[in-house]
């Protein structure tokens, strides 16, 4: 008789150990490393080869991409981070913290949806009256929307036998369970086998199925990493519980860009579409105040103002404190460096304090000359102009080096009622530069903090 396996899966990175430990050797992190049984394979079905292949290999050029058929989900914003549309027989995971909206977005594209198709909507969280209850508060009511309150595997497989769905939405994979397997719902096996299973059905039947994914306190996606290898989309629903504003952006997508966000904001009837997030962003900015500067950074395709502001105060410790908020840590203290270095701002007897507006988080380097810009007027005491836009990166030289989409970002500061823009010198693309925006081309940090101030 065959043995049971027992190995390791490592939470973080999905390595694979047959002992356990208490740091990852492969990643290095302690204490994710979860217990899976692995059930052992029937004698003789691994041994014997199989009579005739149902598959057989084919050249490159005789695969059609016809079958890959994208539509559209209703919400323009998901189908911008989707790449234009969800894609046939494909594999979403969605993720998010509780309460951000997760249920409350895949229910609402079910109207848009049902147009042509039909859906099985399947929920482990909530009975099919409470579900009923939440469709009437969002006004969903389409006639091919089928609902499902049900945790185990078996009987969800056999609901998609009776209702033949083109669309499957799972609410969530850490509920389900397949009695097959020993371990208690929400383990990392039964993650793992219940995805498989829901991935095999996506492929074999062309399925499109949507899967809502719990994080845990790190805010990354409750379960295996390998999880997200399996899926074909991974998407992180982000927000501040106190803002109504959410933005959603994609970690993975085999079939499109991983650099689109959708920002959407919450309201008593639902998820609404924010098309201008530059104006949301930029909402109760204050006038005449030192230490803010505005910045335009490319998400993906669409240009995107946001607010940076830096707070720098005397220091009461040997060692000055530094913190960033929505700008990444490492990159606010080189810039703070080369801050003190080129432009003669003594900032190592100051803490510095920086954070972007709206819950935006900026990894462009085209946000360094604003960040730069902010901390030299709160450093000053002297604001910049309410009007004024700044982009550029800056090296550790103290240069400004030209950014790619410039005239994209200019005619979006342009619209937004800007008049003044800082570029770098060195453009490397022809300027387009819109009626009524004055531009100014600055080399270094020293020259750009004269102009700004």
């Amino acid at each position: 008789m065959a043995k049971t396996k027992t190995v390791f899966y490592c939470t973080n990175c999905g390595n694979e150990t047959p002992k356990w430990q208490g740091r990852c050797p492969a990643c290095g992190a302690w204490n994710t490393l979860q217990e899976h049984i692995e059930k052992p394979t029937p004698a003789g079905r691994a041994k014997s080869a199989p009579v005739g292949l149902s598959r057989k290999a084919q050249r490159i050029q005789d695969v059609t991409t016809d079958s890959e058929i994208r539509f559209c989900t209703g919400m323009g914003e998901l189908d911008r981070v989707l790449g234009g549309g969800a894609v046939a027989g494909s594999l979403v995971l969605v993720g998010g913290a509780p309460g951000i909206g997760k249920s409350t977005l895949l229910l609402q594209i079910c109207s848009s949806l049902c147009q042509g198709r039909t859906v099985l909507y399947v929920s482990g969280e909530e009975s099919e009256r409470q579900l009923k209850l939440r469709a009437q508060r969002l006004g969903v009511s389409p006639q091919d929307l089928f609902i499902l309150s049900e945790t185990r595997l078996s009987d969800i497989l056999e609901a998609i036998e009776q209702v033949k769905p083109d669309i499957l939405i799972v609410d969530s994979i850490q509920t389900l369970y397949n009695e097959e397997n020993d371990s208690s719902p929400g383990s990392v096996s039964q993650v793992k086998d219940c995805t498989m299973s829901l991935m095999q059905l996506s492929k074999s039947q062309g399925i499109t199925v949507f899967v809502v994914g719990h994080i845990n306190k790190d805010g990354a996606i409750a379960g295996p990493k390998v999880l997200e290898h399996m899926v074909d989309c991974v998407l992180y629903f982000e927000g501040d519980q106190n803002s109504s504003y959410r933005l959603l952006r994609a970690a993975k997508n085999r079939f499109g860009s991983t650099n689109e966000i959708g920002v959407f904001e919450m309201g008593g009837s639902g998820l609404k579409e924010v098309p201008n997030p530059s104006q949301m962003l930029l909402e109760g900015r204050p006038e005449g105040a030192s230490g803010t500067c505005v910045c335009c950074v490319m998400e993906g395709t669409r240009p995107v103002l946001a607010e940076v502001q830096a707070l720098v105060t005397k220091t009461t410790f040997n060692v000055p404190r530094r913190a960033a908020d929505g700008f990444d840590f490492k990159r606010a203290v080189l810039l703070l460096a080369v801050a003190e270095k080129r432009a003669g701002m003594k900032l190592s007897a100051f803490d510095a304090y920086i954070n972007v507006i709206g819950g935006l988080h900026l990894e462009e380097p085209g946000a360094d000359l604003p960040v730069v810009l902010a901390i030299a007027s709160s450093y000053r005491d002297k604001p910049i102009a309410d009007d004024f836009v700044a982009i550029g990166e800056i090296g550790l030289t103290g240069e400004i080096r030209s950014v790619n989409n410039l005239n994209q970002r200019l005619s979006e500061a342009a619209r937004l009622g800007f008049r003044t823009c800082m570029i770098p010198k060195s453009c490397s693309e022809k300027l387009e530069i819109p009626q009524g925006l004055q531009v100014y081309a600055v080399r270094n940090i020293r020259e750009a903090i004269e102009v700004a101030l």
